[in-house]
């Protein structure tokens, strides 16, 4: 991670409110990019973030007291899903994304087979980091409704 004086914490429900305006203005570029703005990131009730740093194992970055990056992740199946990785915008290309799906990928449970994750079919830029890091697109193991019809899901063996 090349930022001056940031530092990777545990998320905690006091994180919540700033985790949701990062949340928004960090989906609002993908909202443009896949055209669509029924995102639940973009439509998460503060009690929904709240709910999320107690329910999924999450992690944020902050520069001083900013809070500017962030990651969350939960077992699934055999597998271990990473979601809402999200970088302030004005930071974009520091390498904090792919500091985050490192530090995500390495607190799997030993039992998780797999990394799985979702990013926006039109969102080319995310898509290229996550394949860098060797995900691969693979069909949905289910049907997609609402926003996932509009997503990718990508696959990376442990």
């Amino acid at each position: 991670m090349d930022l001056p004086g940031a530092t990777l914490l545990p998320a905690t429900p006091d994180d919540a409110a700033e985790l949701m305006v990062l949340q928004r203005c960090c989906w609002v570029q993908e909202a443009v990019l896949n055209n669509t703005l029924e995102h639940p990131a973009l439509t998460e009730t503060l009690a929904e973030v709240s709910e999320a740093i107690k329910s999924w194992d999450s992690w944020i970055v902050r520069q001083g007291p900013r809070l500017v990056a962030a990651v969350r992740a939960r077992a699934v199946e055999d597998g271990w899903e990473i979601g809402r990785l999200m970088v302030a915008p004005d930071l974009a290309g520091h390498g904090l994304g792919r500091f985050l799906l490192a530090h995500a990928e390495q607190q799997a449970p030993p039992e998780a087979k797999q990394y799985v994750l979702f990013t926006g079919a039109a969102s080319e830029r995310n898509i290229a980091i996550y394949e860098r890091a060797g995900y691969r697109r693979t069909p949905m193991p289910v049907e997609p409704t609402g926003v996932l019809k509009k997503a990718v899901y990508l696959v990376k063996p442990r």
